[in-house]
C-alpha cells in the first residue's frame, strides 16, 4: 500500500520546483515552455486550416526516419547522434507531409483518408525499423523508444537551445506571413483567385509544423506532440473570434501547459512528463470550453437565456399593447393577467415569471388583483416593439412576397434582433402606416433588454 502522506510533496519541494532552484528543473520547464508557445502559435493556423491532424500524421511519419538514421549512423561509426536522428525525422516527416499533399491534390481522396494512409504506413515502417535496430549488435533499441513516449526529464541545455531556435524561427516566420496565412486559413479559394501562391503557403505552413513536431519529439514524444499542436489552439478558440488574439492566446496557453505539466512531473517523478503536459493542457481546454467568453458553454447558455427572456418580454409588451388597441382603452388601463393566456401559448406559471421580470425592469405594475398596468417607460417600449414588428411585417409583404397569412410568424422570428440601422432602413423603404404606433426615442436601462 502506498503511503500517500509521504508521497505528497512537501511545501519546501513545491517552493523549490516553482521557483526553479534546481538546474534540471529550469532546463525542463524552460524547454517545455518554449515548445508549448511555438506549438500553440503554429497550431492556430493548422486548426483554422482544418489540418489539425496533419501534425499527427507527420509525427508518426518521423519514426522510420529515426530508425533509419540510427542504422546509418551506427554503420558510419558515429554512434547514437541526436542531430543525425533528428535529420532522419525531418526527412521522413517531410516525405510524409508531401505524400499527404500529393494524394490530396492528385487523387480524389479526402484529406482525412490521405492522412490516415500516411500515418499507418509510415508508423508501420517505423516499427519495422525499430525491430531491426533491436536485432543489431550495437545495443538494443538504444533508447529510441524515448522518441515514441518522450523523455522530458532527460532534456539538456542543447535540447532547449534547439527548441528555442526552431520554435523561435517558426514564430517569427508566422508573424511575417501572418496576413497571407490568415487569408489561406479562412478562404484558400479566394486567395488563389487573387493570385496568392496557396500551394507554397501550404508547404511553408507544413514546414513550420514539421519543425515544431521534430523538436517536440524529445519532450513529449511522437504520440503526444500532436496534443500541443491542437489543444492550446482549440482552447484559445473559445476565448476570441479574432485571429491575432487567438494566436497569441494559443501560444500563451501552450507555454503555460508545458511549464506547469513539467513542474508537476518534477514534483511527482513517477508521473511521465509528456503525459502530465497533455493532461494540464486538457484541463486548460476544459476551463476554456466552459467559460471562454467567445464560444464557451456557460457564456453561450447565458446569452441564449438572456435572448429568450428578451423575446418573451417583447412578446408580452406587444400582447399588452395590442389588447389595449382592440379594446379601444388606450394604454393606460389595467389588463387582467388571464387575458394574456389567450393571446400567447404560455402556461400560468411561465406567464407569472415573465410578468414578474418585466415588473423588476420597471416596464409594468402588477397588483394583487391580477391587473397589469404599463409604466411610462413600459408604454414607450411596447409602442416601439409593436412598431418594429409591423414595420417588418410590411417589409415582408411588400418586398419579400410573403403571404399575409404567414407574415406574423416570420416577423416573430426576426424582429427581436433588429438594430437601429436596420430600423432606419425599413423606415426609409416603407412609409409608416396610420395604424403604426408613432415612433419616439425611449430610454433603455441595462436590465430591460428591449431592442430598439
Amino acid at each position: 500500500m502506498v503511503d500517500l502522506a509521504s508521497a505528497w510533496p512537501t511545501s519546501e519541494q513545491w517552493i523549490r520546483v516553482f521557483t526553479l532552484q534546481d538546474h534540471n528543473t529550469r532546463v525542463v520547464v524552460l524547454g517545455t515552455l518554449l515548445l508549448g508557445i511555438a506549438a500553440g502559435v503554429v497550431g492556430s493556423f493548422t486548426l483554422l486550416r482544418k489540418r489539425a491532424l496533419m501534425g499527427d500524421a507527420l509525427s508518426h511519419a518521423t519514426l522510420p526516419g529515426i530508425g533509419l538514421a540510427f542504422v546509418i549512423a551506427v554503420g558510419l561509426g558515429m554512434g547514437r547522434s541526436l542531430f543525425v536522428l533528428l535529420i532522419g525525422a525531418v526527412v521522413t516527416g517531410a516525405i510524409g507531409v508531401g505524400t499527404v499533399l500529393l494524394l490530396r491534390q492528385q487523387t480524389r481522396l479526402k484529406e482525412d483518408a490521405a492522412m490516415g494512409i500516411v500515418l499507418s504506413v509510415f508508423f508501420g515502417a517505423g516499427v519495422c525499423m525499430l525491430t531491426i535496430v533491436q536485432q543489431m549488435g550495437s545495443g538494443s533499441a538504444a533508447g529510441l523508444e524515448g522518441f515514441i513516449y518522450g523523455k522530458t526529464a532527460s532534456m539538456v541545455p542543447q535540447d532547449v537551445w534547439l527548441i528555442a531556435i526552431a520554435g523561435g524561427l517558426s514564430i517569427v516566420a508566422c508573424g511575417l506571413l501572418f496576413k497571407e496565412l490568415r487569408l489561406l486559413c479562412f478562404d484558400a479559394g479566394y486567395a488563389q483567385a487573387q493570385g496568392w501562391p496557396t500551394l507554397a503557403l501550404d508547404v511553408t505552413l507544413m514546414a513550420f509544423v514539421t519543425a515544431v513536431t521534430v523538436v517536440g519529439l524529445q519532450a513529449v514524444g511522437l504520440i503526444l506532440v500532436i496534443a500541443l499542436l491542437i489543444i492550446p489552439a482549440a482552447a484559445a478558440r473559445f476565448w476570441s473570434d479574432r485571429m491575432l488574439p487567438m494566436t497569441l492566446l494559443a501560444g500563451a496557453l501552450g507555454g503555460v501547459s508545458g511549464a506547469i505539466g513539467a513542474a508537476v512531473s518534477a514534483l511527482a517523478p513517477r508521473l511521465p512528463s509528456g503525459a502530465m503536459i497533455v493532461l494540464v493542457a486538457a484541463a486548460v481546454f476544459g476551463v476554456s470550453m466552459a467559460f471562454g467568453p467567445a464560444r464557451g458553454v456557460v457564456p453561450r447558455a447565458l446569452r441564449h437565456r438572456n435572448l429568450r427572456r428578451r423575446v418573451e418580454q417583447q412578446h408580452l409588451l406587444r400582447a399588452i399593447y395590442e389588447w389595449h388597441e382592440r379594446g379601444g382603452e388606450g394604454v393606460a388601463g389595467g389588463l387582467p393577467v388571464f387575458e394574456l393566456v389567450k393571446t400567447r401559448s404560455w402556461s400560468q406559471s411561465r406567464l407569472q415569471r415573465i410578468v414578474r421580470r418585466a415588473e423588476r425592469d420597471d416596464l409594468l405594475d402588477f397588483d394583487e388583483t391580477g391587473l397589469i398596468t404599463l409604466t411610462d417607460f413600459g408604454r414607450d417600449a411596447a409602442r416601439r416593439v409593436t412598431r418594429n414588428h409591423r414595420l417588418w411585417e410590411a417589409y415582408l409583404i411588400e418586398h419579400a412576397d410573403v403571404a399575409p397569412s404567414h407574415v406574423d410568424r416570420d416577423a416573430d422570428a426576426i424582429e427581436h434582433v433588429l438594430d437601429r440601422d436596420m430600423i432606419r432602413r425599413l423606415e426609409s423603404l416603407i412609409a409608416p402606416a396610420e395604424d403604426l404606433p408613432s415612433p419616439h426615442p425611449i430610454r433603455t436601462p441595462a436590465t430591460a433588454g428591449v431592442v430598439e
